[in-house]
């Protein structure tokens, strides 16, 4: 590894850039660019006043907006957040106009300077907000904003000229800083509009009334693994790294990393055979041990099954492959449930079959089109005994709960009716000469 460039050459680089930076400056102090240095500060101090009138005025108004989607909401929070920066950029390209109408054009050329560079913080503000890691994001924005300003004041070649003498040559590959930077930039740009595809493609796929909902999230997922691999290809080239040497090293180092990220692995190729085989898919009620609730999204590593409690557990996909799972709603919506009761031997069976099925057609949950039914199960020690089934087609909503609202319904049907819940009973005789007495007495004789 040896440097590409000698310390006399970024010596010059730099002291070419300050020179034009110097230079800059001495032209700023001339006495009419002075003037119009004061009349930018001057703008920034009304839009500075307007913004603080307009501000909360704006707020009250965005509360009031309560049936807007998300984005137009998050969109009026950012016109909030950067107002100075909007009214200074639009008064400045507003004087701009008329100045260049009633005078010669150099009299507002610090004016429209200080409007452009405006104009491009203004949009790479907003475009920022693409890139969805905010460290990116942060990154990303002050990395442009100071390149939009070194491009605005025409010190972006020198600049570059500066960056670029700070190499690196590893083997045949020349690495500066330059490079280092515009391969980022690509890939950010590019991470930033695979994000933007992914997600117009899956509000698309959420709107086909033909594909699954098993495939929609397959089909969202691998499109955006392409697109992320593609984008950071693409950036690698562009800092002309040779990627058949790359596929033979991470070749090397996947081997490694499969063994210690064996579990890792294991889930992701888990959540791959579940999205192909539809054995569940979000919205789908499951059951896995002790947890029962409805699957909120699919996701790489884990599933997101959330209880009717709230909680909310992220169950890795490998336990949903390898253990028994309990789907609700696999092929379709209806789940049967029972319900055991016993009654009175004076009861007639008849009778209390009917009053139950009858009970149980009250209750909302219990679908009418398939009708419950109530059959004796034993004949026990204190009562006959019963089983009562009935269909529900939403167990998202809970299943001990519909239980409790069928027993409520029995309960006062059976107190209508005069039917009796008997409970166990026991009857205790003591005869006149028991054999404990007997044995008393032999004990005493002897």
């Amino acid at each position: 590894m040896q440097q590409d460039a000698t310390p006399e050459q970024i010596i010059t680089a730099a002291d070419s850039f300050w020179k034009q930076v110097e230079l800059f400056i001495n032209v700023m102090l001339l006495p009419s660019r002075l003037n119009q240095v004061g009349a930018v500060l001057l703008l920034v101090l009304v839009a500075h006043l307007l913004a603080r009138a307009l501000s909360p005025r704006l707020r009250v108004w965005l509360r009031t907006r309560t049936g807007w989607p998300k984005w137009r909401l998050r969109l009026g929070l950012m016109i909030d957040h950067r107002l100075r920066l909007i009214l200074f950029t639009l008064m400045a390209w507003a004087v701009v106009l008329v100045m260049r109408q009633i005078t010669w054009p150099s009299r507002s050329q610090v004016i429209a300077e200080a409007a452009s560079i405006a104009t491009a913080v203004l949009a790479i503000a907003f475009l920022s907000r693409l890139i969805a890691n905010s460290l990116m994001r942060r990154i990303a924005k002050w990395a442009a904003w100071i390149w939009a300003v070194l491009y605005l004041l025409d010190m972006s070649d020198n600049a570059a000229r500066l960056l670029d003498s700070l190499a690196l040559s590893i083997g045949q590959v020349r690495l500066s800083m330059l490079t280092v930077i515009q391969a980022l930039a690509v890939i950010t740009a590019l991470i930033a509009g695979a994000r933007l595809i992914t997600a117009a493609v899956t509000r698309k796929l959420s709107e086909s009334a033909d594909l699954s909902p098993t495939m929609r999230v397959l089909v969202a997922k691998l499109l955006q693994i392409t697109l992320f691999t593609l984008a950071v290809m693409i950036g690698l080239r562009a800092i002309g790294l040779d990627l058949t040497g790359l596929a033979v090293f991470s070749g090397a180092v996947g081997v490694g990393i499969g063994f210690g990220l064996q579990k890792v692995v294991s889930n992701l190729v888990s959540g791959v055979i579940i999205l192909l085989d539809k054995s569940v898919k979000p919205g789908d009620v499951i059951s896995l041990g002790d947890t029962f609730g409805w699957i909120d999204a699919l996701g790489a590593r884990y599933v997101s099954v959330v209880t009717r409690d709230g909680k909310e557990y992220l169950i890795p996909n490998e336990d949903l492959v390898t253990n028994q799972v309990v789907n609700w709603s696999h092929t379709n919506d209806f789940v049967r449930l029972d319900v055991n009761f016993g009654t009175s031997y004076r009861d007639d069976p008849h009778k209390v079959s009917k009053i139950a099925i009858n009970a149980a057609m009250t209750v909302k949950r219990v679908l009418a089109q398939r009708t419950p039914v109530c059959w004796i199960t034993e004949f026990g020690d204190s009562s006959i005994k019963y089983v009562l089934r009935f269909w529900i087609s939403d167990a998202q909503g809970g299943l001990t709960n519909v239980r409790g609202q069928v027993l409520l319904a029995l309960w006062d049907a059976f107190k209508e009716n005069d039917i009796s819940v008997p409970y166990p009973q026991r009857e205790v005789r003591i005869l006149a000469d028991t054999p404990a007495q007997d044995a008393a007495k032999f004990i005493g004789g002897d």
